[in-house]
């Protein structure tokens, strides 16, 4: 990867908010379960999940492919539904509301950086960031500053202009980390951010996810098979027979 300088902080939006919230539980999941059918045949993938996502905590979900972890990462961050049970955001169940305010609170309370970027390679990278801001309504000239602002912090204060093909892949994953972060989420999922990278790379991305989760006092959850990752975490769960346990 190209040495693009070292990272700049920037102030984050509202951690004075989330260190006077009056319940340190920002999502309480409740018997969550999902089934998926194939072949006529139903299988249940997760099957009374029960846990409590503190602010600022770090959780990595680990263990073998096909146990559940994407999926149930996929319904803390609301892009799937559960067939039944509760997600309370701040106490209130989210899967309430309708598709509509759904979206609109995805965007501005959860960030998603996954495995596979979903970059636009012929948008530059302060175009691709600053997608998410021009959804939730900021005018252009708002939306350039806060993009420049959280590529500055995640050290690509010389690729701004680069469209984001012609960026390496640990440059890739970063502009994705500051498109998930430009409007300072809550909560940060992350499902195998470092699963394409090199040790170099990897290594970064740790650091900043690390970085970024004390400045901004953001919940951060991460699937991921890369045991180096998951040790940073200040906890590690996984899911067996359908249900969330601390992993040994």
């Amino acid at each position: 990867m190209a040495n693009s300088g070292p990272p700049q902080k920037i102030a984050p939006f509202d951690a004075r908010d989330r260190k006077n919230a009056s319940s340190d539980v920002l999502i309480s999941v409740k018997d969550l379960t999902k089934s998926f059918r194939n072949g006529g045949v139903s299988i249940d993938v997760l099957q009374g999940i029960n846990a409590d996502l503190h602010i600022g905590e770090t959780v990595a979900i680990i263990g073998p492919s096909g146990i559940g972890k994407s999926t149930l990462l996929h319904i803390l961050g609301t892009l799937d539904r559960p067939d039944n049970g509760t997600l309370l955001f701040q106490g209130e169940d989210v899967f309430r509301y309708d598709d509509v305010k759904l979206a609109e609170f995805r965007n501005e309370t959860i960030g998603f950086v996954f495995q596979f970027h979903h970059l636009l390679p012929e948008f530059s990278a302060l175009e691709n960031v600053m997608m998410p801001a021009m959804i939730n309504g900021f005018s252009k000239p708002k939306a350039d500053k806060a993009s420049e602002e959280i590529l500055v912090r995640v050290g690509l204060q010389d690729r701004l202009h680069h469209r984001v093909g012609k960026l390496s892949g640990g440059e890739q994953q970063r502009v994705a980390l500051a498109r998930a972060l430009i409007l300072k989420p809550a909560i940060l999922l992350a499902d195998e951010p470092t699963g394409n990278l090199d040790k170099m790379n990897s290594d970064q991305v740790h650091q900043l996810l690390l970085e970024l989760n004390q400045e901004l006092l953001m919940t951060l959850v991460v699937v991921t098979h890369n045991m180096e990752l998951a040790s940073y975490m200040s906890r590690c769960v996984t899911i067996s027979e359908g249900r969330l346990q601390d992993a040994n």
